[in-house]
């Protein structure tokens, strides 16, 4: 008999059995968050968070009862969920990843924010005794239609449909104010005197208002941090739900991806040396003409370029090397041949790590997922504060499709809009040998110093194809 069989045989009341299983989905979903936190336990993590949110979803199914043809929507709107999510895993290459986080989280968002509508619209106007219920709606609403909207523009921006420069004009922040305080306002009245079917639709354009202006003046290079901070959004929005629908589990899942997003955000904003203000109000990447105009972006200035058999005869005969991706390597699709280079050069005798810069990418661990997708072992893959210090002793730093996270600029150049944040200390390394397609700037618009240093030899072109022309020529040496 399974675990929950015995609980429904014993003398429990349902409620209280239903309460235990909702306990022991809220305890899978803190393991699976706890799996997440490290490369070699998060495919397990992931998993067992999965596995309490199936448990989660039967378990509130049997609080509703409802008629057989209200069983057979939902079975239907269960089996296309289910079929878009599992397509979408499948069909949707890394590079797009990014864009596909953006895509569902938006969706939660809007799921959150339909139902909180949906109910209120049900259960009518909340009573004096309804404060919460009137509380959590409001919150459900305005937060779930922020994310929701905001979500789109971020993926918008990642997939290239707008700009991923910031589109601001003179006066934004101060009619984004006003439009908060709308909002702030309209949900005050709402709790307070509950009333207003008509104002709750107000609430909820202005949300969705608040969410488009809010993403908009954001760049580009910020996008990881966005994702981020609108997940935690979303997750606070199913919290609030969870009171409004008094599910205990939605409370407690919604919590977690509220507080794990929330201190991601912080994480991911002290790694580029920002506040986590400067990142969304600063419009960081708008002006790129004059960024970064220290010696690199000077006209004088001129790149040594190499070949793959002189750069694989180097790679060969060297002792360290360490590997920086970047977005580029998603976009070539190189993982794996970078994996190969990896087992060759360890083949002549070389040690190889993988330095993973906390925003490398287009969206929170996008190396790590990336590369494991190649089977490159876990104990490879080094954060920035672990290998730092090694640069030093590398004979070569191969950088792989990754541009600001490896810039000088950062560390040198107070007029660089990225000055300030923590970089990895590839400058450092006795040889730097850069593969891009060209000497476009990266994600943030900013030149790199580094490009132009004694040090550094570029080899142009695709990043894949270059991978395998210096897998040939290590082999060969």
């Amino acid at each position: 008999m399974t675990p929950v069989g015995i609980l429904a045989a014993s003398t429990f009341t349902s409620t209280e059995v239903l309460s235990l299983v909702y306990l022991l989905a809220a305890s899978m979903f803190i393991l699976g968050l706890k799996g997440l936190s490290s490369p070699k336990s998060a495919r397990r993590g992931n998993f067992i968070a999965a596995g309490g949110m199936a448990i989660a979803i039967v378990a509130s199914l049997t609080r509703i009862h409802p008629h057989a043809t209200q069983v057979i929507l939902i079975l239907i709107a269960v089996v296309i969920g289910a079929s878009v999510g599992a397509i979408s895993a499948r069909k949707v290459k890394m590079t797009a990843m990014p864009q596909m986080v953006a895509a569902f989280n938006g969706v939660g968002g809007g799921a959150a924010a339909t139902v909180a509508v949906i109910e209120y619209l049900r259960l009518g106007v909340p009573g004096r005794g309804a404060v919460v219920t009137a509380i959590s709606t409001v919150l459900s609403v305005a937060i779930g239609a922020v994310s929701f909207s905001g979500s789109i523009i971020a993926f918008s921006k990642l997939q290239e449909i707008l700009t991923g420069v910031p589109i601001t004009y003179k006066g934004q922040q101060i009619v984004n104010g006003l439009v908060f305080a709308a909002i702030a306002v309209i949900a005050v009245y709402l709790i307070a005197i509950g009333t207003g079917t008509v104002l709750l639709a107000v609430l909820l354009v202005l949300a969705l208002v608040l969410g488009v202006a809010f993403v908009l003046p954001i760049g580009g290079a910020d996008m990881p941090v966005v994702i981020s901070l609108l997940n935690a959004f979303t997750g606070l929005a199913v919290a609030a739900s969870g009171f409004e629908l008094g599910n205990t589990v939605l409370i407690v899942g919604g919590t977690l991806v509220g507080a794990s997003g929330t201190l991601l955000t912080k994480m991911m904003s002290d790694s580029m040396g920002r506040s986590i203000g400067n990142v969304l109000f600063a419009a960081v990447g708008k002006v790129t003409a004059d960024a970064g105009t220290g010696a690199a972006a000077g006209t004088n200035q001129s790149v040594r370029s190499g070949n793959s058999d002189d750069i694989g005869v180097m790679l060969a005969y060297s002792k360290k090397v360490i590997v920086v991706p970047g977005y580029g390597l998603a976009v070539a699709q190189a993982q794996h041949a970078v994996r190969d280079l990896a087992r060759a050069l360890e083949a002549k005798g070389a040690e190889v790590t993988y330095a993973i810069h906390p925003v490398a990418g287009r969206m929170p661990g996008h190396m790590n997922v990336l590369l494991a997708e190649a089977d490159v072992p876990y104990d490879q893959l080094k954060e920035m504060d672990e290998i730092n210090d090694d640069f030093r002793n590398a004979d070569v730093v191969l950088v792989v499709g990754a541009n600001d996270v490896v810039n000088p600029a950062a560390r040198n150049e107070a007029t660089s809009p990225i000055y300030g944040m923590p970089i990895l200390n590839a400058d450092e390394a006795k040889n730097i040998v850069f593969l891009k397609r060209s000497m476009r700037p990266g994600f943030a618009g900013v030149d790199n110093p580094l490009l132009y240093d004694p040090k550094t030899i570029m080899l142009f072109g695709d990043a894949k194809d270059s991978l395998l022309k210096l897998i040939s020529a290590v082999k060969a040496a």
